[in-house]
């Protein structure tokens, strides 16, 4: 029986591996958890990139200068909650309706929807000789602002209206051969 020579290379203590020794591998834990350790509890050490996204500071840093000439804080930008403006929305008169009804349920007041739907339903203009704000059709769509009301010492500018002046269109052009 062929037995394989035991004092040939890679036989015997020689061929062991770094980690083999229990010392070793204990001192490589130790310095692999501090590692760790680092790079969990010290700001900073890696890059921003590297470790994921910034929080936002929950209180705006000092932009004030800073009476110490070794560190300053970074100027930050927040980006400001925008607030929304008041928009128009329409509603469509039903049957039974009544320009006061439809002011309580959008918070504003009748004669707001007058001001407002004037342009479009001439009898609803405040300024007018024809004024009737209790003239409205089922079928009218009325704009509306909810939560606004307009102050009748300042009222919106006014819509436009019909033209009063002399018709703009040219008039009949005169036919060829007649004087």
């Amino acid at each position: 029986m062929d037995q394989p020579d035991r004092r040939a290379p890679g036989w015997g203590p020689e061929r062991r591996t770094p980690f083999a020794s229990p010392a070793l591998a204990g001192v490589l834990a130790v310095i692999v958890v501090a590692l760790i350790l680092a790079i969990v509890l010290v700001p900073g050490l890696l890059p921003s990139s590297a470790v994921g996204p910034t929080p936002l500071p929950t209180t705006p840093p000092s932009l004030a200068p800073s009476s110490s000439p070794t560190a300053s804080p970074a100027r930050t930008f927040v980006r400001p909650t925008p607030t929304p403006a008041p928009t128009f929305t329409s509603y469509v008169v039903r049957a039974g309706d009544s320009l006061n009804s439809i002011a309580r349920t959008y918070r504003t007041t009748a004669r707001s929807l007058a001001w407002w739907n004037r342009g479009a339903y001439p009898n609803l203009d405040p300024q007018s000789a024809t004024y009737a704000p209790g003239h409205i059709e089922p079928g009218w769509v009325l704009v509306v602002m909810p939560g606004v009301v307009v102050d009748d010492a300042s009222p919106p500018s006014p819509s436009p209206g019909p033209s009063l002046g002399p018709d703009p269109s040219p008039g009949p052009s005169p036919s060829p051969g007649s004087p």
